[in-house]
């Protein structure tokens, strides 16, 4: 892949205010420039920003309704009434679910969950779902990840007399379901001062309002943020403020003591006995857990996330990780047919966006699809297939451009549509597919700037060799959790050549394991370009080349340092 390099030295106003905080926290003048980057100027910042603190959460009753929720949750358990915890098919959808139910069950017995299926009832809040909740006697719903748009179905449910709380972060309509409480920070109408959660982030600062209100100690609530820090990885919402609060800790609960579900779950990952990262959430864990949901039925996750028995969980993880490897073929053929499609539309190159379908496709896999073409070829993507006359589909954004408005412009050919800024989902009738996507493309065009459709690579800081010390490594691991708006620090090195070790590894010879000598100060380093072999022959010409890396932990060499090279360029270029 081709990256564009865009690198923007500090100004000098910049690089004076990094030496100074520098001098302040003792750090060197790259960590501090690299804090500068990320708006982090002051000492008591720096110090938030490196130990995210429980204690400054934000007081969950200023989130809108919170108070109406709480009361009305209080009144349920008062008057022993039925509750169901209702939540979507994804993770965080599974993992909201999980945390509530867990929570709750501590205090009231009467409760319930369930997650839709998502071939037999489609997303979201289903009559089938609230037919079981009659059937059953529930008279309280709490609905996570999703009901924000839910109007007749909730509407249907008050007449049968069964209220709802809606717990979600996606965008709201206009018009907005009548349910007693509507916690979502994204309501136009809502103060709370954060507002990038995700549902799990939701339903946890639902269920800290609860605790707080019934004098049940924070405390109790700590052993379920692992299901935040893997809901916000996996969901990939923004790490910063709330969010890099609770995957903090949330991360530092699942390295130390994880529920019985996630920790069976990492067995089957092979996670055992090594640190987990975000990363290893949205590579590892995330699939498992969505990997029940879109082959079969969601509620297999939040039955293993919520056992309390770890052979039986252990037994569970497995049989999802079994899914997990049928839902990876399904993936690598779809994607491959989805290629071939692009490859066919000559005028999809000089498109803004791609709208792709096909009635065989699984309707489970087709988000992971888009994913994947959005990565490939730099465009918005839409990937539908067919549900008897009708089409259903995901999307999936390129950075900075707003998918969902996209979509939200074609509403009158739309049945149904939700999401937020980087990946929606929306249903249509399978004749009206010609005219979305014209109208789609139409929109995308005349909205997206040129550089968001080009692969680019933002280095936060140009290196030596010597400037890549363990100190270095240390305190970078500091900026941890990564995600967006706090992506892991790129760097750049310029004129480095191979030391004469440097070869092809992989199974298809796909990779390069590089040994690499830093022109300026001789320095040598160890490094890996994953799927850059093309590179190869370039590099054992003895011609000097730049790199822009991270700079990670050396997994086979105890306390070394590796460099994970993102991008190969010939030193010519500029």
């Amino acid at each position: 892949m081709q990256f564009k390099w865009n690198y923007e030295p500090p100004t000098p106003e910049q690089q004076k205010a990094a030496n100074e905080l520098g001098e302040k926290l003792s750090i060197s003048p790259v960590l501090a420039s690299l804090l500068i980057r990320r708006g982090i100027t002051t000492e008591s910042a720096a110090k938030r920003y490196f130990r995210p603190q429980l204690a400054d959460l934000i007081n969950p009753f200023l989130m809108k309704d919170m108070d109406a929720a709480v009361d009305r949750l209080n009144d349920a358990m008062g008057r022993k009434e039925r509750i169901l915890v209702y939540g979507d098919y994804d993770v965080d959808g599974c993992t909201a679910v999980a945390l509530v139910y867990k929570f709750l069950r501590q205090y009231y017995s009467n409760i319930d969950y369930y997650i839709p299926d998502r071939y037999d009832e489609g997303y979201g809040v289903s009559q089938k779902g609230i037919n079981y909740a009659k059937e059953t006697g529930v008279k309280l719903i709490i609905i996570l990840d999703c009901g924000i748009k839910a109007v007749q179905e909730i509407t249907y449910a008050k007449s049968i007399g069964i209220d709802f709380i809606i717990c979600d972060h996606h965008v709201p309509d206009e018009e907005m379901p009548p349910a007693v409480a509507i916690l979502n920070p994204k309501r136009k109408d809502d103060t709370f001062p954060f507002k990038e959660l995700c549902g799990c982030g939701v339903g946890f600062k639902f269920m800290q309002a609860f605790a707080k209100n019934n004098g049940i100690p924070f405390s109790r609530l700590i052993p379920l943020l692992d299901f935040c820090a893997v809901s916000i990885a996996a969901d990939l919402v923004s790490v910063v403020d709330e969010n890099r609060i609770l995957a903090f800790h949330g991360l530092k609960q699942l390295n130390q003591n994880p529920s019985i579900g996630l920790k069976a779950i990492i067995d089957v990952c092979g996670l055992n006995g090594r640190e987990i990262s975000m990363s290893d959430i949205i590579f590892k864990i995330g699939p498992r857990i969505n990997a029940s949901g879109r082959m079969e039925n969601g509620k297999e996750t939040v039955d293993l996330l919520v056992e309390r028995d770890f052979n039986q969980a252990l037994k569970a993880a497995k049989h999802i990780d079994e899914y997990n490897e049928q839902r990876k073929d399904v993936d690598r053929q779809m994607t491959e047919e989805a290629n071939q499609i692009v490859a066919r539309l000559e005028n999809q190159k000089h498109q803004s966006s791609i709208v792709l379908y096909d009635e065989n496709w699984k309707k489970g896999v087709i988000g992971i699809v888009a994913s994947r073409l959005t990565e490939i070829y730099f465009r918005p993507t839409v990937v539908l297939t067919r549900d008897e006359n009708l089409a259903t589909g995901s999307a999936r954004s390129v950075a900075g451009f707003d998918i969902y408005s996209a979509i939200k412009s074609c509403r009158d050919l739309l049945l149904n549509f939700g999401g937020h800024t980087y990946a929606a989902g929306l249903t249509l009738r399978w004749d009206d597919i010609q005219e979305f996507r014209n109208r789609f493309q139409k929109y995308v065009e005349e909205h997206i700037e040129p550089e968001q459709t080009e692969a680019i690579l933002d280095i936060d800081a140009k290196i030596d060799f010597k400037d890549i010390t363990k100190r270095l490594h240390s305190d970078l691991k500091k900026f941890a959790p990564f995600g967006p708006d706090n992506p892991k620090p790129l760097f750049c090195t310029e004129d480095v050549y191979d030391f004469g070790t440097s070869k092809v590894v992989g199974r298809e010879q796909e990779h390069i394991k590089l040994e690499l000598v830093d022109s300026r100060s001789n320095n040598v380093m160890n490094g890996i370009a994953f799927g850059q072999s093309a590179s190869a022959r370039y590099i054992k010409s003895k011609r000097s080349f730049d790199i822009a890396y991270t700079i990670e932990d050396n997994v086979f060499k105890r306390g070394a340092v590796q460099l994970q090279i993102e991008a190969i360029r010939p030193a010519e270029e500029d």
